[in-house]
């Protein structure tokens, strides 16, 4: 199995051993004819042509689309290991809705030196269009994706949050169908917990969050920036899985203080908007003025109770790395308790003990922009180049604000399917996590995102990465 010594191998522990979670699955291989498992591998493939999941790569000149990679060897875990996840996964996301009301209205965590004003005060995520407004049902991150990362057998640690909009949910959903539809013996050998009622879920959790002015039955619409987006087949495909109106800005205006939907019968008004348009292009009289992607005054008919926005427009201040970093003393400071799943260890290079330290050992850590996303913008010392090395240490020492540093964690690996047999791979996790007035709702699962190439730590679609069916073991 390779590098089995220094990586935790969610599948075999060091001396070859199928691990208790793995072993109804590694039966069930172990009597697979080869050539078929083969035939399989190229169906899936050709499955996700067919329907088309792809998602767009920008590059220099125009946008590339591209299919993401299914590995179909599942990432299976565990049901006690679950219910020790969701625990930590739920104290969490609780803290997060709580920190976001808080820095709204009375920002007590400031109040009490726990967290630096400046953290927020130039944060280009900050709204102050949103202080002293309380989102119907109090409920800023509606749908929350915490990207988890194990480094052992009970050794799990939170990578980031995606507060503000998270994507990836429908390969979650489309994996495991896949998976159905190829294996299904297999799941009559394995008990799964089942992932398909997501949407459903999701649709119930929305309109659990109506808006004080909903009258009856909450409608309930997906806003899209439209079919150029990389992730427009997610908003698409949610909406017809929700049976939710998918719509664009042009679709939508206000109408006698409402926000209303163009329909064959005129216009009817629609009362939570799970938005994939990100803030400044949401109301073009509040934010971007140029914006066509938003719906003009959307922001006034959200202030007076007449429409819920989903996630909350600010919320995205919870995306940042800096606010990552104080997460432990976010936590205890809202509920009162540690935090279950730690942080990995982080230096704030806007402390000068700190970037000292990780001016001195740049070769061994990994560096992030604060505000950075999906692996750009950021150095893996251990694979970076001399050259690569001396640009970052110039750009941290000219700007050091504008970065943390975490060591490079041992990843855990799970195994893919390749030519050769099963091949390990190092894998991360996103669950997706609801939540309304009505409480929190984990998907037992989630987005499990694969290193295809070997030794690669790096498991984001946009750098090359996989997925996986993620499996959760019924009791």
């Amino acid at each position: 199995m390779g590098d089995q010594t220094q990586n935790f191998d969610e599948m075999f522990d060091a001396e070859g051993k199928t691990r208790p979670a793995y072993e109804d699955y590694c039966g069930w291989y172990d009597d697979q004819n080869a050539a078929s498992l083969k035939r399989k591998n190229s169906e899936a493939d050709e499955s996700f042509r067919r329907t088309g999941i792809t998602f767009n790569v920008y590059g220099e000149d125009e946008a590339e689309e591209r299919l993401i990679p299914f590995d179909m060897v599942p990432r299976i875990i565990g049901a006690g290991e679950w219910r020790r996840l969701t625990r930590g996964i739920e104290q969490r996301v609780r803290a997060l809705n709580s920190f976001l009301y808080d820095l709204y209205h009375r920002q007590e965590i400031i109040r009490a030196g726990r967290v630096p004003e400046r953290l927020f005060r130039q944060n280009a995520a900050w709204l102050p269009h949103m202080v002293g407004m309380t989102p119907p049902g109090g409920i800023y991150t509606h749908i929350v994706g915490i990207d988890l990362v194990r480094t052992g057998p009970d050794e799990w640690f939170v990578l980031e949050d995606n507060a503000r909009t998270p994507s990836g949910v429908s390969y979650m959903l489309e994996n495991r169908e896949t998976m159905m539809s190829m294996f299904p013996d297999l799941f009559s050998r394995v008990g799964v917990e089942s992932v398909s009622n997501y949407p459903r879920r999701l649709a119930r959790s929305l309109a659990a969050c109506a808006p004080p002015k909903c009258e009856g039955k909450p409608t309930v619409a997906v806003l899209t920036p439209g079919i150029y987006n990389s992730a427009y087949f997610e908003h698409a495909f949610l909406a017809d899985q929700m049976g939710a109106e998918l719509v664009e800005g042009s679709d939508l205006r206000v109408v006698n203080g409402r926000v209303q939907m163009r329909t064959t019968r005129g216009y009817t008004p629609v009362d939570v908007i799970y938005r994939r348009v990100d803030d400044d292009y949401l109301d073009p009289l509040t934010f971007e003025p140029d914006s066509v992607l938003g719906v003009p005054g959307i922001m006034d008919v959200y202030r007076s109770g007449g429409v819920t926005i989903a996630n909350a427009p600010g919320t995205g201040i919870c995306d940042d790395k800096a606010i990552y970093s104080f997460m432990p003393e976010i936590v205890e400071f809202y509920t009162g308790e540690k935090p279950l799943l730690p942080n990995v260890e982080t230096w704030r290079c806007a402390d000068a003990d700190s970037l000292a330290y990780v001016l001195d050992n740049l070769e061994e850590l990994v560096v992030k922009e604060v505000h950075g996303s999906g692996g750009y913008g950021m150095l893996i010392g251990p694979t970076a180049t001399k050259k690569e090395i001396r640009t970052f240490r110039a750009k941290l020492e000219s700007n050091p604000e504008n970065y943390i540093a975490q060591p490079t964690l041992s990843l855990s690996t799970c195994p893919i399917y390749t030519k050769k047999g099963l091949a390990p791979r190092h894998v991360d996790l996103r669950p997706y996590v609801l939540v309304s007035p009505n409480g929190i709702d984990i998907t037992p699962g989630g987005l499990t995102r694969v290193a295809l190439k070997q030794g690669s730590l790096v498991v984001n679609s946009s750098q090359g990465g996989g997925t996986k069916d993620t499996w959760v073991l019924k009791d």
